[in-house]
């Protein structure tokens, strides 16, 4: 198993994210913009703001994931499954790299 290339996927993964977040939280907390006195605008706006927190906080768990799987492969847990202790497998990895449960386990 090529631990390497599974670290650089998820660093990669992780920088994407937290772009994705910083620019989510600019657009959330730093608005420029009044407040269209359109009520149905308004309204559009409120719900696009919640779809935004929704991703934000996907995203957020996302990373979480990442940071733990990182952590994993620094302490060699990486590849082995964290409620059977039996390997994750190669191809389950590439597909989830940040999983910490082998396809049984799932």
């Amino acid at each position: 198993m090529n631990l390497q290339h599974h670290k650089q996927q998820l660093l990669t993964s992780k920088l994407e994210l937290e772009a994705r977040l910083a620019n989510t939280h600019r657009h959330l907390h730093h608005k420029q913009e009044p407040v269209s006195p359109n009520f149905h605008e308004q309204l559009l706006e409120t719900s696009n703001d919640a779809q935004v927190y929704q991703l934000e906080d996907l995203a957020q768990a996302e990373l979480q994931q990442i940071n733990r799987a990182l952590a994993r492969i620094e302490s060699g847990q990486y590849p082995y499954c964290s409620r059977c202790g039996k390997g994750i497998g190669e191809q389950r990895l590439l597909a989830v790299p940040y999983t910490d449960h082998c396809i049984s386990c799932a």
